[in-house]
């Protein structure tokens, strides 16, 4: 029998995925930090724009997630060969899904945005920016599927270099077309979600090249050709779809969050899309940790060693404080510094430090919640974990609603982030510690 999990197995796997989650957030703060210099129409645009583009995302990751539990738990079994029959169920799918996501944007984003944006000028900034970014959707699906891909079988590595990639390209693209840098035409908006069109087909490049060198010829079959399997599709369908309809439903609710406080006025949006640049930052290792601990608990399972659960959660989020903690010490004691990254006007980085402060404490909450609702999921009962946070979303909704009503102070609404991770956090412990959670077979 294989010892418990150890603290060096946790940084390899949890290290690496820090670094591919830092692909998105690498790109929003470039974006934020150069598009913060051309004032907060354009601050607004790309951070609603963003996220509305990722609402249609998150189907594609809450695929993923479910393609990263089954490859972890037959990597766990060593039962190998499965696991470039599941890729290639799971690159079917996503083929399909990337094409109606795309169709839907191409479509219909006129319409929705109209719908859900107030300001006029931020409503036309937000069409410039999605009429570039939308021909990546497919690229982001099939990011997606090779990052579950190389989680399930702990080779997080090749995420790293993925994201040194991703970075390279939308920040040199993003000096060059937003200002119109090096010869190339000055598009402001625009041109950063050019810059990050092309950031995410260079990954996909470089995912599909790497693939094909290092597992096409192993023993995962990743590139030999495996007869359809309708059975195993239904299995990985009942595993995912609860994680997509999760993952939709969340997102779609951070979305609209940002929607209530667009009503606030363009200044509350303009703090606020500093403020979820910043977030975005700090809360990278907590996701990674969270992800970490998914496919760990999923592993041991498929090793046999269920009574390793608990005791492997805990020592994954004690590495995650310690990860965490001095990140947000140095940003509660410099506050006015790092918004002043995002604006040039002193006065309005001023304005984003309250909000700055409450999402640090926001941080700590979110990474014990991830921690355990990642947990949840890694057990394979993706059902219960969609059921568990839809209650709590429904309670974030109202709150977030209450508070945009009764308060015009922006970082009072970003407490309600204290609020989710809080929940999250206690009912994801209680189903561990109570649930028959040990009986799911995927």
């Amino acid at each position: 029998m294989k010892a418990q999990i150890t603290n060096r197995e946790i940084w390899s796997i949890a290290l690496p995925i820090m670094l591919g989650n830092m692909a998105q957030t690498i790109i929003n703060f470039t974006d934020t930090a150069f598009l913060g210099h051309l004032g907060v129409v354009a601050l607004g645009a790309s951070m609603l724009a963003g996220l509305f583009y990722f609402v249609f995302t998150t189907v594609a990751a809450g695929f993923a997630i479910g393609i990263q539990i089954i490859v972890a738990r037959r990597f766990g079994e060593r039962n190998y060969g499965r696991i470039g029959v599941i890729f290639q169920h799971g690159s079917l799918f996503v083929l399909l899904l990337g094409m109606v996501l795309f169709s839907i944007l191409y479509f219909f984003s006129d319409h929705l945005l109209l719908y859900l944006i107030d300001s006029q000028n931020i409503y036309e900034a937000s069409l410039d920016y999605i009429k570039y970014r939308q021909w990546g959707i497919a690229f982001v699906c099939f990011n997606f599927l090779y990052r579950a891909l190389y989680v399930g079988i702990s080779n997080t590595k090749v995420i790293t270099y993925s994201t040194i990639i991703m970075a390279v390209v939308n920040i040199a693209l993003d000096y060059c077309l937003i200002f119109g840098n090096l010869g190339l035409p000055q598009m402001g908006i625009g041109g950063a979600a050019l810059a990050s069109l092309c950031a995410e087909i260079s990954a996909f490049v470089f995912f599909t090249a790497y693939t094909y060198i290092t597992l096409g010829k192993r023993e995962y079959g990743m590139f030999s050709l495996h007869a359809p399997e309708p059975e195993l599709m239904g299995r990985i369908l009942k595993i995912s779809t609860p994680t997509m309809v999760q993952k939709l439903f969340s997102f779609s609710v951070w979305f609209i969050f940002f929607v209530l406080i667009e009503k606030m006025g363009e200044t509350a949006t303009g703090i606020s899309s500093i403020t979820r640049s910043i977030y975005m930052i700090l809360i990278t290792p907590c996701f990674a940790f969270s992800t970490t601990t998914n496919t760990l608990v999923s592993r041991i399972i498929g090793e046999g060693k269920r009574e390793q659960a608990f005791p492997t959660i805990n020592k994954v989020l004690k590495n995650c404080m310690l990860c965490t903690i001095p990140i947000l010490i140095i940003v509660a004691l410099f506050p006015v510094q790092i918004a002043g990254i995002y604006t040039d006007d002193l006065d309005f980085a001023r304005m984003v430090v309250p909000s700055i402060l409450v999402i640090c404490s926001g941080t700590i909450f979110q990474g014990i919640g991830n921690a355990y609702f990642e947990a949840v999921s890694g057990t394979g009962n993706t059902s219960a974990a969609l059921y568990l946070e839809t209650a709590i979303l429904v309670v974030y909704i109202l709150f977030i609603v209450a508070m945009t009503h009764l308060t015009t102070r922006v970082e009072l609404v970003w407490t309600a982030e204290i609020l989710y991770g809080a929940l999250l956090g206690i009912l994801c412990c209680l189903y561990m510690k109570f649930a028959r959670w040990d009986r799911k077979s995927i």
